[in-house]
């Protein structure tokens, strides 16, 4: 009898944690610690704002775990001591099954410290993401851009558009092939089929359901083979000389058509991963491009016509590639024409090799050019040789999110945006067969999608720092197993993300200055988003 007792007790305990929303994440277990939530055209699980409420006097901490906690929401009070938080249902569940063991951590905030402001965070409108969208029925198609989008979702507010083709589409093209041959005056220009079918409307939708202003990013993988010195999407190539002038003209092109289908570009960049047309480890759309070759085609060319044209309030975002090219890769620009500087607005970097190379090069970044703001623009998981393609259910891919997104924010980025919206189970369409993870990946043979732990990771902040949110000190902010930041949105609400990359629990407590102490309890391997208000 006690046994069953014990057994009930278990599963009471099981249900409560897995969400403190209306519609509770949908577990599915995988096996070897790898966990989805299961989306299907009746139930999708939603987090939605009106059940983030709390008064003056409280604080909220919202918890994703490795065990199966998604966004478990707990309402606390503030203390004017630091305490050991009580026991939580999830160290009950601990206690019981006899590994009850936790450490003590301590965090203080300074609100008067201030560094930058915040854009956004989002993913790319790829056409593999609207092919993989457009595969389910109407209403799953809906579930799924709302889990992203609407104020029932984690509510992306800035997304990448690329312009033209990229290795996530079912093959190379761009706006004027035109068979190969010269078309120095664009007079073949057309928007592709993708476009109107896959990435335009998924955009217009988007926007329709959104609460928040989704700003947008473009960026050109390849210009139209004739443009280029090997006259093809992807390899070894650069722009000839002799049409810098009309790839300008093409990028505007690009603006003016899809402004007339009512999309407004907010940035755009001089063009993805230039180092992959001069070092062509992957072989997919690119186009080589040199500091010197970059800076002046910005210079004479690109930024003057942009600036000139009814497209002005576009801004330029320089780079667009990986950390490991930081920061000696502007400086080289900057020295080959300074007048570059006076065209671009930002940095836009790459996360695919943050693990090798110390954000201390983003720290240098912004230091050297503190007028521009820098922005992650592209990551994806699976994209390394030695990696599985898609792990269902990884645990450790979305830490690697939650964790490169804390690094940067607390090295002066503004921003974070992953790849595709969705792809499907083996990671693709890629005609290059090019396969990566996403967040959100779609079996459309058994009418489901599946929210991976990275979904949650990104949650974690895009759902809860709002646009124009401004980073502040918190102390420590990094140490062996716990990072975290902390921000102050527009309405005066604090906003710390912490990560537990530990597989120990933590007793928490948190100084707030003018609040008191927040007290409360970090699962082992989890995530958490703490909210409050600074108002008195």
């Amino acid at each position: 009898m006690a046994m069953i007792c014990l057994i009930f007790l278990l599963g009471a305990l099981t249900a409560k944690i897995t969400s403190g929303y209306t519609h509770p994440c949908a577990l599915r277990d995988y096996g070897d610690e790898r966990k989805v939530c299961v989306c299907n055209a009746t139930y999708c699980d939603t987090i939605t704002r009106k059940e983030n409420t709390i008064d003056r006097d409280e604080f909220m901490t919202l918890v994703s775990s490795k065990d199966g906690l998604r966004f478990q929401k707990n309402i606390g009070k503030f203390s004017q001591n630091e305490t050991k938080p009580g026991a939580t249902s999830n160290s009950v569940l601990s206690w019981l099954l006899g590994s009850s063991t936790s450490e003590t951590l301590i965090l203080t905030i300074n609100t008067t410290v201030r560094y930058q402001k915040i854009v956004g965070f989002g993913g790319a409108f790829t056409d593999a993401a609207g092919i993989n969208i457009l595969s389910l029925g109407k209403e799953m198609q809906e579930m799924l851009l709302r889990s992203y989008f609407s104020d029932e979702g984690i509510e992306y507010n800035l997304c990448r558009v690329p312009v033209s083709g990229t290795d996530f589409s079912t093959h190379p093209y761009s706006y004027d092939d035109n068979n190969r041959l010269p078309d120095p005056l664009l007079k073949n220009f057309s928007l592709a089929k993708e476009d109107l079918k896959y990435k335009i409307p998924m955009i217009l939708r988007a926007q329709s359901m959104s609460k928040r202003n989704i700003k947008l990013v473009a960026a050109s993988w390849s210009p139209p083979p004739w443009m280029k010195t090997n006259n093809d999407f992807s390899g070894l190539s650069f722009l000839k000389p002799e049409y810098y002038d009309s790839y300008a003209k093409y990028i505007l092109r690009f603006l003016d058509e899809y402004n007339k289908n009512n999309v407004t570009i907010w940035a755009i960049s001089t063009g993805n991963e230039p180092s992959n047309g001069v070092l062509p480890v992957k072989h997919f759309n690119s186009l080589g491009w040199t500091p010197l070759g970059i800076a002046n085609w910005t210079t004479h060319y690109f930024g003057p016509q942009l600036r000139s044209s009814t497209h002005n309030q576009t801004l330029i975002l320089a780079f667009d590639d990986q950390r490991l090219f930081l920061p000696w890769w502007i400086d080289l620009m900057v020295k080959a024409n300074r007048r570059v500087l006076d065209f671009i607005d930002g940095i836009a970097i790459h996360w695919y090799w943050d693990m090798f190379i110390s954000d201390n090069v983003i720290k240098e970044l912004h230091q050297n050019y503190p007028s521009k703001f820098l922005l992650y623009t592209e990551a994806s998981q699976g994209d390394k040789p030695w990696e599985k393609k898609v792990e269902l259910g990884s645990w450790e891919r979305g830490e690697a999110y939650l964790a490169d997104i804390i690094e940067n924010l607390n090295a002066w980025v503004t921003g974070w945006m992953d790849w595709n919206l969705a792809l499907d189970e083996q990671g693709g369409p890629t005609w290059a067969k090019n396969y990566v993870d996403s967040p959100i990946l779609v079996n459309a043979s058994g009418g489901e999608f599946y929210k991976q732990p990275m979904f949650y990771a990104i949650g974690h902040v895009t759902k809860f720092i709002e646009r124009d949110a401004e980073r502040i000190e918190i102390s420590p902010s990094d140490q062996t197993e716990i990072q975290a930041t902390a921000v102050v949105n527009p309405d005066a609400r604090l906003v710390i993300v912490i990560i537990n990359k530990g597989n120990v629990e933590k007793n928490v407590s948190i100084q707030v200055p003018r609040k008191g102490w927040m007290n409360f309890n970090l699962p082992a391997r989890s995530f958490a988003t703490i909210v409050c208000d600074l108002k008195d």
